[in-house]
């Protein structure tokens, strides 16, 4: 998924330079919420309580009611009880993998493509124009 917006972003053409320019104004509006969300967390984690017997049952394994580890505790628990929403997330992200590239190796006519084989394989002739330039009929200024 992040791949995949990744692409998009890049597809899009957007000027960074330009978002940067506005980007200073919103620092103190940044930092207010930041600091209210770190004032939050604490409140949280200073005020919390645990219950006593979850924090002894933290196991995956012990929470299932078996005795295996904690990995085959996750497997049996995914390819058992939650294998449908297992395989349609593994769906989504092969969807999501292969949209990402086709975005990338579509051929759009806006887009300027550099041609190697051409670039090199291009004599003096085909890359040099001389010209006669009459006096006063050159670039206007």
């Amino acid at each position: 998924v992040a791949v995949l917006f990744m692409f998009v972003v890049m597809m899009l053409d957007i000027s960074f330079a330009d978002l940067r320019k506005g980007a200073m104004q919103f620092i103190p509006l940044g930092l207010a919420i930041g600091g209210i969300l770190l004032v939050e967390l604490f409140a949280l984690y200073t005020s919390w309580d645990f219950a006593p017997e979850a924090i002894n049952n933290t196991d995956v394994a012990a929470i299932a009611g078996q005795g295996d580890s904690n990995t085959e505790a996750l497997g049996k628990i995914l390819y058992t009880d939650y294998v449908f929403p297992f395989q349609v997330s593994g769906l989504i992200l092969l969807v999501s993998m292969i949209g990402a590239i086709v975005l990338t190796h579509r051929r759009r006519a806006d887009v300027l493509r550099q041609r190697v084989g051409d670039q090199v394989e291009r004599t003096q002739g085909q890359s040099m124009e001389i010209k006669q330039v009459k006096v006063g009929a050159g670039v206007d200024v």
